[in-house]
């Protein structure tokens, strides 16, 4: 077993209850872990045989593409995606942050995390 990770993927989407959050967006940060059989990857140095982490880079532009109102939500599509497409993944763990929120404070980012297993 072994892990992959992909961090710091930054967008722009334009997720939130607010209306405004909707119509100028904001920027977001997605962090990104699997776990995986890497063994087979390790021995033959195939990409085939391993999780493609550009793969999971494009997996997470295109659904923070897709407007929601809740970043659970947003996760829940990205692990969804994950799974369904990288057959060798066991269990993912998505972190996405709102950079900047708008929450009336001085607040660096709000984030939230999901996990989930096959």
């Amino acid at each position: 077993m072994g892990k992959i990770s992909v961090n710091n993927i930054r967008v722009y989407a334009y997720h939130g209850c607010l209306k405004e959050e909707s119509i100028n967006g904001s920027d977001y940060r997605v962090d990104v872990e699997v776990e995986a059989d890497l063994a087979k990857a390790a021995l033959s140095d195939h990409l085939k045989d391993t999780v493609d982490y550009v793969l999971i880079n494009y997996i997470v532009k295109e659904e923070m593409a897709i407007k929601s109102k809740l970043l659970e939500h947003v996760a829940k599509r990205i692990l969804d995606r994950i799974f369904k497409e990288c057959s060798t993944v066991d269990s993912g763990n998505v972190t996405v942050s709102k950079i900047n929120p708008p929450i009336n404070g001085d607040v660096e980012m709000v984030s939230i995390n999901l996990q989930l297993s096959r």
